[in-house]
């Protein structure tokens, strides 16, 4: 057993190498290591700052364990070991967590698996009973029916995640002709389904029995704990766990191509080409790796780098790209993607990649540039370790992967040592003059944009087909329970509640009309604050939908006196964060900048606000990309979904269109619109100013004090528009995607304003119905049916009225019966609920108070809510009021007041030639059938 602290020297290094000259006191992260008789390591952290803890237990097992023909094990465990274990019942892992007031959650990778909970303090044993409980107690769980139920799932979300999106297919190409077949790297996280298909009961309980045992784990818990009282804990409930097979990590098995190689894929759902061009690299503890993150960013990151130059600003192939680096435990890749405009030839985008790199040898970079980096790579640091869950999860990772809890500050450190030889060096090595893999992705049809030299490649999409029914018994054992020292049935009882400490806000009413609030946070020399103008979208012309979108991103291009380069220069030079954009009903700026670097980012902010650029080059770069940002999107199922059930709902009103507007609206706006209404609309009274973090209230009011004098009081005029009457009779409407696997379904009709005062009561009142995973509608279609990844219900609203909607992904044949338990899952609900479920309701909602407010950006959050609606300062202690006082009978006359299914939308987005027909089912006459705009098809 040791204890250590994180970082001393190196943040002292750190803070001396931003842009001024004054350091701020070194940061620490102080904890304990000891591990168990049976290898479980265990990390402790405590962190008083709020009345909350955090678990995370890595497990060093991920896609890259598995072997060919018996793939997709790790990821189908992420999904089990959330099922039940011996001693914790069927979905009760889910209930019993939110029922504290908690979250939870995992994920899995080709290289590990992980899962968490953020829970109030006095749950901690909870917590710890149930994750030992699926660590040692899982397996007398594990039959063939749980299995295959969680085939299902698996398979949905491959459906939804992958076969249903544009390029869901890219990585899967990628790796297959990056690895060789028996490399771990060969297959995808999601694995192989006909391996999961064919895969006995059997070869899963062995793949379990191998691989998650305590000795190859990571358990951090870190929060508000005594680390004596938690130390007992641990060893009563994992103490007696046995160990699993000595394994051993894996050794890095780098891969060199031999040629480079060109495939193409024709994709159902893009609208644009795509290319991608991946190098392999090395693994992430190579003394390469981080100087190949640098040369990531230098080559693609900002309007200087090369690759930016070429393809976006100069041959005008491309909207945007990127590259990164992908280093993992064993193997690495280099990755350059881009998507290229509808009609452009890829054979051009691969050209032009190696003329970037070209420019890239010759015109070098600068120590600025790599310095500008550096600052940005602190603030993100900073970022990642803003709550307790990410001190948790860097502490774990780093601990499994590197071998140190410390190894967080020396892999940061290596970054910060990168100098300009070691980014030359590694780009000579592994990028210039090397084989790549190079995946051509093109619209369905467009054969003829596909990079020469390029040969077609087989991707297995998921069939559809019935769930699987097997006869009884068939592949199932006789499961024995496993014996334990304790009663390990009996669940612990949590201590006390915390008291809901709310931070103290303070307002601050500036001349003008604008409202300054605040409030201290003081764990990171961190500093978040959001300027926000009422109008937005509400303010276009209806003809011209998208004019304020775009002021936003033209006013992120340079200003009067800076040129877009040195205008992005000079923001990353501070390590600070500044992003502009518009909503339906404001445009606001949210930034992120270090303590130290406040002032000089709230300047630069100022001379975007008042010293637009309004470049006439620029604006017709991002107006072509937007029209195709918006081309791109239209062919996704579920933004398909989304945007016609806005129009379904909302009809003439202008919050049926997006802030970004249309094809059409877009190519129809000049630069002198984007002018007139920054000139018309831009005032000072319609603003408010929200901030957080290591702040004074007196030094804030102080340093917007400049800003608040230059900004002018204009006279703007609000349109008014009318809302759609409700509908009294439900509609069917269905909009055709041939082909499709998924079924989007959207159900709903317009509902209330944020400020409407059964707006909160209703978001009690929904959460059995669809509030959270433990909702009816998930547990019938994800858990029962299998037949989708997700399913939710809930109000959205804001000073409009917003939607009711429930909401999914399907497969595609089981559409009709998805439709129809909805429908008959929202009538049920107009039922009175029982006492237990709206206990759960209320701890629920209550308990999770205590973990609300943790970051700067929740914290920020709240402040927005009394900004924007005019809450009270203690609204949130309104609310518990709310859900406290809530009977059985307040909550089903909300219910038979608010769900109405027979007055609803309904809405399909999916296969017409295979589904269109069953919606006459539901009984609300023929459905109509819709184009991807929401008009009527004749």
């Amino acid at each position: 057993m040791f204890k250590k602290s994180l970082f001393g020297s190196l943040l002292i290094f750190i803070f001396m190498t931003g842009c001024t000259q004054k350091t701020d006191t070194p940061f620490t992260i102080d904890y304990e290591k000891y591990t168990l008789s049976n290898g479980l390591t265990v990390i402790l952290h405590e962190d008083k700052s709020d009345p909350i803890v955090g678990v995370a237990i890595q497990y060093h097992v991920g896609s890259n364990r598995e072997i060919p023909g018996r793939t997709g094990f790790a990821h189908l465990f992420e999904h089990m070991l959330f099922q039940e274990s011996q001693h914790v019942g069927q979905d009760q892992f889910f209930k019993k967590i939110q029922n504290v007031g908690g979250t939870l959650n995992g994920g899995t990778n080709k290289d590990g698996t992980v899962y968490y909970e953020i829970i109030p303090k006095n749950a901690l044993e909870t917590v710890l009973w149930m994750e030992s409980d699926r660590m040692g107690w899982l397996l007398s769980t594990v039959t063939q029916p749980a299995f295959e139920n969680q085939q299902e799932v698996v398979q949905n979300e491959k459906r939804q995640r992958v076969d249903n999106r544009p390029y869901g297919h890219a990585n899967y190409v990628m790796i297959k002709n990056m690895y060789p077949a028996d490399h771990p790297y060969n297959w995808t996280t999601i694995g192989e389904l006909e391996d999961l298909q064919n895969a006995t009961l059997k070869d899963v309980r062995d793949f379990y029995e191998k691989w998650y045992g305590p000795n190859n784990a990571t358990m951090v818990i870190a929060g508000d704990i005594k680390k004596s009282e938690v130390k007992k804990l641990v060893q009563k409930y994992f103490g007696e766990i046995k160990p699993g097979p000595d394994n051993g990590n894996p050794t890095p098995l780098l891969v060199k191509l031999s040629e480079t190689k060109k495939v193409y894929h024709e994709d159902n759902f893009a609208r644009s080409p795509r290319l991608t061009m991946a190098f392999p690299t090395v693994d992430q503890n190579h003394v390469d790796a981080s100087a190949l993150e640098l040369l990531s960013q230098l080559l693609s990151d900002g309007k200087k780098a090369p690759l930016y130059k070429v393809i976006v600003e100069e041959k005008k192939l491309a909207p945007s790209l990127f590259s990164y680096s992908g280093t993992q435990e064993i193997a690495g890749t280099f990755n350059v993607i881009v998507t290229a405009f509808p009609t452009t030839n890829l054979t051009d985008v691969e050209s032009a990649v190696h003329e970037a790199f070209g420019r890239f040898e010759s015109d070098g970079f600068t120590a600025e540039d790599l310095k500008r980096l550096k600052a940005k790579y602190e603030t993100g640091f900073y970022q990642g370790i803003s709550s307790v869950l990410g001190k948790g999860f860097q502490l774990a990772y780093y601990n499994e992967y590197f071998g140190s809890p410390d190894a967080i500050a020396t892999e940061l450190q290596k970054v910060l040592d990168v100098n300009m030889n070691d980014v030359k060096r590694v780009y000579e090595k592994y990028i210039k003059g090397q084989h790549y893999v190079m995946t051509s992705f093109v619209p369905k049809g467009k054969v003829d944009l596909v990079a020469d030299g390029s040969v077609l490649f087989p991707v297995q999409e998921e069939q559809i087909v019935e769930n699987v029914v097997k006869e009884a018994g068939i592949g199932d054992m006789n499961m024995e329970n496993i014996p334990s020292t304790f009663d390990r049935s009996v669940p612990p009882v949590d201590g006390p509640q915390p008291r809901l400490n709310l931070p103290k806000i303070w307002k601050h009413d500036y001349n003008k009309g604008i409202t300054l609030y605040g409030a201290k946070l003081d764990e990171l020399p961190l500093i978040n604050f959001g300027i926000q103008i009422k109008g937005g979208m509400l303010l276009d012309d209806p003809n011209k939908i998208g004019v304020a979108n775009l002021i936003t991103d033209m006013m992120m291009e340079g200003t009067a006196n800076k040129t877009p380069i040195e205008l992005e220069e000079a923001i990353d030079a501070l390590g600070s964060s500044i992003r502009m954009f518009t909503g339906k009903q404001s445009i606001s700026v949210e930034v992120t900048t270090l303590k130290r670097n406040f002032d000089a980012t709230l300047s630069l902010v100022e001379e975007i606000f008042f010293e637009p650029r309004w470049d006439e080059t620029e604006f017709d770069r991002i107006k072509r990309e937007t029209a195709e940002s918006i081309k791109r999107r239209a062919a996704v199922p579920s933004s398909i979904a989304s945007n016609v059930y806005n129009k379904l709902i909302y009809g003439d009103h202008i919050l049926a269109n997006t802030s970004v507007g249309t094809v059409a609206s877009v190519e129809s706006i000049v630069l002198d619109d984007l002018k007139n209404f920054y000139n018309s609309n831009f005032s000072a009274d319609l603003a408010t100013i929200s901030i957080v973090g290591d702040v004074t209230r007196s030094g804030t009011v102080k340093a917007f004090k400049g800003m608040v004098e230059k900004w002018v009081v204009k006279d703007v005029s609000f349109p008014e528009y009318e809302l759609p009457e409700p509908e009294h009779q439900a509609k069917v409407y269905f909009v055709d995607v041939p082909g499709a696997k998924q079924s989007e379904i959207r159900i709903g009709y317009l509902g209330l304003a944020r400020t409407d005062p059964d707006y909160y009561p209703a978001t009690v009142m929904n959460m059995k119905l669809g509030g959270n995973f433990s909702g009816d509608v998930n547990l019938v279609l994800r858990e029962e049916k299998g037949y989708t990844y997700g399913a939710r219900t809930g109000f959205s609203g804001s000073n409009f009225p917003g939607k009711f909607t429930a909401s999914s992904g399907v497969r595609s044949n089981t559409t009709e019966e998805s439709v129809n338990i909805f429908k008959e899952l929202l009538t049920a609900y107009r039922n009175p609920i029982s006492s237990d479920d709206l206990d759960f309701t209320k701890n629920v909602l209550i308990k999770s108070n205590a973990r609300r407010f943790e970051t700067l950006g929740a914290l920020r959050g709240m402040i927005s809510n009394i900004a924007t609606y005019g809450f009270p300062f203690d609204y949130i202690k309104d609310q518990e009021e709310t859900v406290r006082n809530m009977s059985v009978e307040d909550h089903n006359a909300l219910a038979k007041k608010l769900i109405r299914p027979d007055e609803m939308i309904y809405l399909v987005v999916g296969d017409a030639a295979t589904q269109l027909e069953g919606m006459k089912s539901l009984g609300f006459g023929d459905p109509i059938l819709l184009d991807a705009d929401g008009n009527p098809v004749q």
